[in-house]
């Protein structure tokens, strides 16, 4: 096990996601931001806001130690309560500027336990999923075949699987909707021993990239108005309720004390909420809900 591997491919793939980023929005630039954390250890938040193509980008790594694993982790690992540990990971979070260029996330993380007799435990989690307002096939099929691609030297049933999962994941019980077209999400991985987990971890952080900035260079030229801007801050709020409402890593932040300005990145700069909201029939608003916001499978 080599918690320094771990760091520095966070880091560098921090970087590298920063930069492509940059590259698509071509006039604003990340502010970087280093900050410590209580029981040791820290991170480095880089935030942009106000940008020509996207409105608010994150992209944040944190590598925090704590003297007693959340709750968030050990609701389904009780023998790993009061126990300390070590968490890496890098989140990001992207709210685009233009309403037909989807909001994507992706987060990879390797948590180490130090358990009260024997080695310590460890696990790698994350994955990615994509937020559209107007629905483009092309770009969900885009989306799940680079997912599919991350998951395939590791056997036919990975992205299914994931896949599953994530549609399980991000789902708003409350509103019966997904929160978008889902990707992967994976937690708890261990069983292929470290070197392999680590492997598939950096096959899912890399492959982030080759999925979201080929659909952000495609739409981002695409004219909007004030209707697709309202309907994209509409939608916003669900990001928000599942974000407060379900969100593990938003949960494991806030129980380890982490900083709060760097995991409430995640939320969008304007969003509206709107009582009863309804669409007309054939709308492309109402498309969103009739082709996109339903389970099923792209590739």
């Amino acid at each position: 096990m080599n918690v320094t591997a771990v760091k520095t491919y966070l880091l560098d793939l921090q970087q590298r996601i920063v930069q492509s980023f940059e590259h698509e929005d071509g006039a604003a630039k990340f502010i970087q931001d280093v900050w410590e954390h209580g029981e040791g250890g820290g991170g480095l938040t880089c935030v942009l806001s106000g940008g020509k193509v996207i409105e608010k980008a994150g992209v944040n790594f944190s590598h925090v130690h704590g003297k007693s694993l959340p709750t968030a982790a050990t609701a389904r690992r009780p023998e790993l309560a009061n126990c300390p540990f070590q968490a890496l990971g890098v989140s990001v979070v992207v709210h685009p500027l233009n309403p037909y260029i989807p909001t994507a996330h992706a987060n990879v993380r390797f948590i180490m336990v130090e358990k009260k007799h024997g080695d310590p435990y460890w696990w790698f989690g994350g994955g990615f999923d994509l937020t559209p307002y107007y629905g483009f096939e092309e770009d969900c099929v885009h989306w799940h075949s680079m997912a599919k691609a991350a998951c395939e030297p590791y056997g036919p049933e990975v992205y299914p699987r994931l896949k599953k999962w994530c549609d399980e994941y991000f789902y708003l019980k409350h509103r019966a909707e997904p929160r978008g077209i889902g990707g992967l999400f994976f937690d708890d991985l261990n069983e292929w021993g470290f070197v392999d987990c680590f492997a598939f971890m950096r096959s899912v952080g890399d492959c982030f990239i080759k999925a979201y900035q080929p659909i952000v260079n495609k739409r981002k030229a695409h004219e909007f108005g004030e209707r697709e801007r309202a309907f994209q801050c509409y939608r916003r709020g669900r990001y928000v309720e599942f974000n407060l409402l379900y969100d593990r890593g938003t949960l494991f932040g806030l129980q380890s004390g982490g900083r709060t300005e760097s995991i409430l990145m995640s939320l969008p700069p304007v969003v509206n909420w709107e009582y009863a909201k309804q669409f007309a029939e054939g709308s492309a608003e109402a498309e969103l809900y009739r082709r996109f916001l339903l389970t099923r499978e792209w590739v």
